[in-house]
């Protein structure tokens, strides 16, 4: 679970943003949005919401935040075994940033139910600083702290740590470095950005995971999953054929058909068909790559939504809405705010322009964030609870788009400002 993510000069994020996800103590929607892990050795658990939208306008920063936790799980899952350089760039537009290092920290719930609060500095080629905190029992206690290659143990972390610190590189992090040497005790963690995370682009994923779920039990998940988004389809075959040439595209660059032939030579090639059927009863097939984009994008989230759901992962995805109806955007958010479906403490974390989702029927007010960019293109992170909305008064969506929150583009009163267009 994930109770909260801070960054700081990192793309466009000059100065620290923090995405908070505890939830505050207001009564809407309490019971469907807000997720209350159970107790654990008599410590009491940290409410979060479910669910967390972030509107801005575009080039304010959104997908730079939902980067820069992608960046912390690259660095935390490929530093021990090498990366040519770390996924890290400083804020370009202040020279005092320039050399500084990108500062990424998180604060989660393992899968142990213990809190953990972890973070590190880096730059390109170096981890400059790491520390990391744990309550086992409610209180805090210090595991490590990192400077450059000098570390300062807490008492209470067990194993060959010295050797751990020895054998960490500049350039990687003793988390990684640990866990590679058999660390049990800092498992969980590591184990949250390695299983328990999973951060998507715009486009969100291939269909590759939704296809591995149809040849087992949960082809019938997919199925109602696809259902209730409205697509209609009364049943769906996956096959898997040898490759063929021609099953690359014509349209398609011949740069690219030329590495794709050379990449799938010998392999298998899974074709999806899905079945529909008229209510005079007559059925006929589409492939999936025949269906709309909306279509062909429901199916292939389908996988990751039920994975999630039934695990308790933290799924974090750039622009929901790309290719979707609202009414779809809404069904998938709604998934997760649905106490039958997410009895795991899932949670969604996503970006969007979407605003017909932007109503207190869907949202409290601490599940929305705005991104702003201001005069000196930097990117300022801010919940909507700061303006403090009244509760089932207010209309977000009209209030969003007339400017009251910041966050929207200003483009000017009128077209004309372009002026003549030339033949």
């Amino acid at each position: 679970m994930l109770i909260d993510f801070s960054v700081s000069n990192f793309r466009s994020i000059r100065d620290e943003a923090t995405l908070n996800l505890v939830a505050d103590n207001g009564s809407e929607l309490r019971d469907t949005n807000v997720a209350l892990p159970a107790t654990v050795g008599g410590v009491r658990p940290i409410p979060t919401v479910r669910a967390a939208a972030i509107y801005g306008a575009n080039g304010a920063g959104k997908t730079n935040l939902l980067r820069a936790l992608g960046a912390m799980e690259e660095i935390i899952l490929g530093s021990a075994r090498g990366l040519d350089e770390l996924p890290v760039a400083p804020f370009r537009f202040d020279e005092a940033t320039r050399e500084k290092p990108t500062k990424l920290q998180t604060t989660i719930m393992g899968s142990d139910g213990v809190r953990y609060r972890f973070g590190f500095k880096a730059t390109k080629g170096a981890v400059l600083e790491e520390w990391l905190y744990a309550w086992p029992r409610g209180r805090v206690q210090k595991w490590y702290v990192r400077r450059g290659d000098a570390f300062d143990f807490g008492e209470r972390l067990a194993g060959d740590r010295e050797v751990w610190g020895r054998a960490t590189r500049p350039d990687a992090l003793f988390l990684s470095t640990a866990i590679g040497l058999n660390s049990l005790q800092l498992r969980p963690v590591f184990d949250w950005f390695a299983r328990h995370l999973h951060v998507g682009g715009v486009g969100g994923w291939s269909p590759t995971f939704t296809i591995e779920c149809c040849d087992d039990e949960r082809k019938e998940q997919v199925i109602r999953f696809l259902h209730s988004a409205d697509v209609a389809i009364s049943d769906l075959t996956v096959t898997k054929e040898d490759f063929k040439p021609a099953m690359i595209p014509e349209d398609m660059p011949a740069s690219l058909r030329e590495t794709l032939r050379e990449d799938l030579k010998g392999s298998q090639v899974a074709r999806v068909r899905l079945t529909h059927e008229t209510s005079a009863g007559v059925k006929g097939e589409l492939e999936l790559e025949e269906e709309s984009d909306g279509t062909q994008k429901a199916f292939a989230l389908a996988g990751p939504w039920i994975d999630a759901l039934t695990n308790g992962y933290l799924v974090v995805l750039d622009e929901l809405h790309d290719n979707l109806h609202p009414n779809l955007v809404r069904f998938l958010v709604d998934c997760f705010h649905d106490p039958r479906l997410n009895r795991k403490c899932a949670q969604l974390v996503f970006s969007t322009h979407e605003t017909t989702i932007l109503n207190q029927e869907t949202f409290r007010r601490d599940q929305v964030w705005f991104c702003e960019r201001d005069e000196t293109l930097a990117t300022s992170l801010y919940p909507l609870s700061d303006f403090k909305p009244r509760s089932g008064v207010v209309n977000l969506e009209r209030a969003y788009l007339a400017g009251r929150f910041g966050a929207i583009p200003f483009t000017g009163t009128d077209a004309s400002a372009m002026g003549e267009l030339g033949d």
